[in-house]
C-alpha cells in the first residue's frame, strides 16, 4: 500500500484522491482494464475532486 501511495506522489497525483477513486471504481472494472487504475495510467473521472492533481 505504501509503495502505491508513494508512486502516486511521484506521478504528481494526490494519493488520497487517487485511492478514493480507485476504491470506488475497482469493483466495476473488468480484470483486463485494471491497469488503467495504476497511478501512472490513472485519469480522474468526472466525480473525482478537482484537486486530484497535486499543486
Amino acid at each position: 500500500m505504501y509503495s502505491l501511495t508513494l508512486t502516486a506522489k511521484l506521478n504528481d497525483i494526490d494519493p488520497q484522491a487517487w485511492l478514493a477513486d480507485v476504491l470506488a471504481r475497482i469493483a466495476d472494472m473488468p480484470q483486463a482494464q485494471l491497469d488503467e487504475l495504476l497511478p501512472w495510467n490513472w485519469q480522474p473521472t468526472g466525480t473525482t475532486p478537482a484537486l486530484a492533481r497535486a499543486a
